[in-house]
């Protein structure tokens, strides 16, 4: 009876011992990863500037919640997550720079609570690596403080693989709830998404029969994607109408091999549609090619060391998250591919740390500098990319800024309408609603346009030397950058 007892106290000190030992290793795991996205937070900071305007889709996603200037058109593939995103400052001030170190810093957030989705899957060095991977992309600083979806699907998508690989060894409750939380993230911000990426992990848990998992996971789906599928009934005739209405607006989906285009936009482009001109410097494209053979040395290790499903399962959520914008869009933008970079960044920090040391724990001195000069020359490129992206799009917006600083001195001043190119931006900067009376920002008639400018000032928008439409081809025209503005005549008021 004493032995037992003794045996028991021993088990209970081992056990004791054992989870004593495990605390200063999570909270340094915790540090670390803390580490990563504090610096994230400040290169954004530094790197990005919080000074840089709103692009076109930021205003559209902003407007939405702003009392300062009316709502922009809001197409039928784009969803309310981003705007209620934002609207905990946005509702309130004006201020892109607060708006952007708000979002930086929440950006820095929720990539420290990605990564720890994965702690105890992947040792501490390996997330710090694969952390460290995906925030220095160029894409991921750049949009990480932008009011735009792709970086929060990308963060929902490594919550939800995550937390779902965590219930399927530990059965945690709180990664479950994890679980829904990602899904609902990712479906919140862009639905389509979402279905994507989770496709592989609703066929696992169906083919393992995990209901409650397959049952979570549905649910966070469900919960994210509701608003935007009682939208599709109020507002678009239906799901089915939403769901075409933006295959139409982005080209049309289907077979589309998209794979040049996106290797012509990682070069910077914001959006490259149509997608032509010539290739990147091979050194800005040379990671791309690198990629998936870095991700198939990551399974190849993890299969040998016999937890293959811990990596095979974050390279096929990236696999079909990339599908659509690879083979099925006729245009890219690099931020369609944010989610996929995500994935693969843990994998492929795995192999990385597999090449520079043996399974002993030896270093390989070769090894290791070879892989340290390469992400030495990574590094430099994804800066270099990120300098040039920043300065063209803060000249860009500058010049918005430029022409409603003109349009002000015709007496185009709010309460006020413009219509033609650009003038979702610029009729933001403006202080103006917008119109458009066809294409995908079809939103009003020429005949509500004449009758508008009866009663506030009125402009169109038009490349120099180009034609304008019937009803403002009247217009005194006025020759501002390279755009011919025609200001609606005031209304003659009647003495009485």
């Amino acid at each position: 009876m004493a032995d037992g007892s003794n045996a028991i106290l021993v088990r209970r000190r081992r056990r004791e011992q054992t989870a004593a030992s495990g605390t200063p290793r999570g909270a340094r795991c915790d540090r670390a990863l803390a580490a990563v996205a504090g610096v994230f937070v400040l290169a954004q900071l530094v790197l990005v500037r919080p000074v840089l305007g709103l692009g076109w889709d930021e205003i559209v996603y902003v407007s939405q919640v702003t009392s300062h200037t009316p709502a922009a058109f809001f197409s039928a593939p784009r969803s309310r997550g981003v705007s209620l995103l934002v609207a905990p400052v946005a509702s309130w001030s004006s201020s892109v720079p607060l708006l952007r170190v708000y979002l930086a810093l929440l950006s820095g957030l929720a990539l420290y609570l990605a990564l720890r989705a994965w702690r105890g899957l992947f040792p501490t060095r390996v997330l710090v690596v694969g952390g460290a991977l995906f925030a220095s992309l160029w894409v991921t600083l750049f949009y990480g403080p932008q009011a735009m979806p792709n970086y929060w699907v990308a963060i929902g998508a490594l919550i939800c693989a995550g937390c779902f690989l965590r219930v399927r060894e530990e059965r945690s409750r709180a990664a479950l709830w994890g679980v829904a939380a990602g899904a609902a993230l990712m479906a919140w911000m862009r639905p389509t998404d979402a279905v994507y990426v989770t496709v592989p992990l609703l066929v696992f848990a169906l083919v393992r029969r995990h209901w409650r998992l397959l049952l979570v996971l549905t649910a966070g789906l469900a919960a994210g994607a509701v608003d935007w599928v009682i939208e599709a009934y109020v507002g678009h005739g239906g799901l089915g109408e939403r769901l075409s209405e933006a295959s139409r607006i982005q080209g049309g989906l289907g077979w589309h091999i998209a794979v040049d285009d996106q290797l012509r936009s990682l070069g910077g482009r914001a959006l490259c549609r149509p997608c032509t001109g010539p290739m990147p410097n091979p050194l800005v494209i040379l990671w791309w090619f690198v990629l998936p053979v870095l991700a198939g040395l990551g399974l190849l290790v993890a299969a040998r060391a016999r937890r293959p499903v811990r990596t095979l399962v974050p390279l096929a959520c990236a696999a079909t998250a990339a599908l659509p914008y690879l083979f099925m869009i006729g245009y890219s933008a690099p931020r369609f591919l944010t989610p996929t970079y995500a994935l693969l960044a843990i994998p492929v920090a795995d192999a990385l740390w597999h090449l520079v040391e043996t399974p002993g724990g030896k270093w390989r001195p070769v090894a290791a500098t070879v892989v340290a000069l390469g992400l030495a020359g990574h590094l430099a490129a994804q800066l270099a990319v990120l300098d040039g992206a920043v300065s063209r799009n803060t000249e860009s917006r500058r010049d918005w800024g430029r022409t409603a600083g003109a349009l002000h001195r015709l007496g185009v001043r709010p309460p006020c309408l413009l219509t033609g190119r650009e003038s979702i931006p610029i009729g933001y900067y403006t202080g103006c609603a917008s119109g458009a009376t066809s294409g995908n920002n079809e939103n009003t008639t020429a005949g509500d346009i004449v009758r508008t400018a009866d009663r506030l000032p009125v402009a169109h928008l038009a490349p120099a030397d180009g034609t304008p439409p019937r009803y403002a081809r009247t217009w005194p025209v006025h020759r501002i950058s390279d755009l011919d503005v025609r200001v609606a005549p005031r209304p003659r008021r009647d003495s009485p």
